[in-house]
């Protein structure tokens, strides 16, 4: 199961309303790419797809499909403000290395 701290799902949901018409949710997964094979995405849906697993957080739904899970079980999306920046940050056991830019990994 993948965790979204209360800062997440808060921010999230901020950004859902301003879309118009609005989804049903977000779709968090991992796809190839970045220097070192995989990386972070995060995108609105307004459906999950058949094989998704489907969460609730405080009625915001997240859809993970199938291949992604493996890779995020246990893991843990924060929003973090920064003097350098903010966005979402994955705290992910499963990672085995991360690359200079922080936003690609390898499990």
């Amino acid at each position: 199961m993948v965790h979204m701290t209360d800062k997440a799902v808060l921010k999230v949901k901020e950004i859902l309303e301003t879309q118009e018409p609005q989804p049903a949710g977000l779709r968090i997964a991992v796809v190839g790419g970045g220097c070192s094979g995989f990386q972070y995405s995060m995108a609105f849906e307004n459906s999950p797809q058949l094989l998704d697993k489907t969460y609730s957080y405080d009625g915001l739904k997240v859809f993970i499909d199938q291949a992604s899970m493996l890779y995020l079980d246990g893991a843990e999306v924060d929003y973090v403000e920064t003097m350098e920046g903010s966005g979402f940050k994955f705290n992910n056991p499963n990672v085995k290395t991360t690359c200079g830019c922080g936003s690609s990994f390898n499990a």
